[in-house]
């Protein structure tokens, strides 16, 4: 997901060997570019917890961070699987504003929502993966995250909020879905928001 002006690591207990880790970034597919078909399908269950899990889940990070992004799923990055990276910023600002779940990233492995609130609430999305383009989306105002760590430990993470936005954002990216299928209003960059591109006309995106 974008960074937007508004939006440790969560990983289970590890050994705390000290180890040289080499991240990588990785090029982020876009809407009409190369590989752009990958958007569109539906990720697959990672069933392998290995050192190529963990090396993709730093590059992942990395990329996102360099983008910069606060969230981004493996499809974004031309891997069909189901993988999630997230992390709110931790600016003077959004530590007032997110507290404790600023600053924190997530790896989220095989996430699934969990107890979605009742509430819904709208904002404005926006994503790396279609750049210059913003939306008005309806999402769960909260939820429990359930899924695994890159060690295959489960995790459950209770998000709210704008974190839970992004998460919601991420794990539809899994599924082949973009916050424009969801969008009731949706404009460029440089437009103002009162003269959006509407949901109904996908082929300008």
């Amino acid at each position: 997901m974008a960074r937007d002006g508004l939006v440790p690591i969560i990983i289970a207990e590890q050994d705390t060997r000290q180890v040289e880790v080499v991240m990588a970034l990785r090029d982020v597919v876009v809407v009409g570019g190369e590989n752009a078909e990958v958007l569109r399908k539906r990720a697959i269950k990672v069933t392998t917890f290995d050192d190529k899990l963990a090396t993709l889940l730093d590059d992942m990070a990395e990329t996102m961070l360099e983008a910069p992004g606060v969230g981004l799923a493996a499809p974004q990055v031309n891997v069909s699987q189901r993988i999630i990276v997230v992390r709110l910023p931790d600016d003077e600002y959004s530590l007032e504003e997110y507290g404790d779940q600023a600053g924190v990233l997530y790896e989220v492995v095989n996430p699934q929502i969990s107890r979605p609130s009742n509430e819904m609430v709208d904002g404005v999305e926006a994503c790396l993966s279609i750049p210059g383009y913003f939306g008005m989306v309806s999402r769960h105002e909260s939820a429990v995250i359930k899924g695994q760590d890159r060690y295959g430990n489960r995790l459950r993470i209770k998000a709210t909020d704008w974190l839970a936005r992004v998460f919601q954002h991420e794990i539809d990216h899994l599924n082949g879905v973009l916050f424009i299928d969801h969008a009731t209003e949706i404009w460029r960059e440089e437009a103002q928001h009162g003269d959006p591109v509407t949901a109904g006309e996908p082929g300008r995106l």
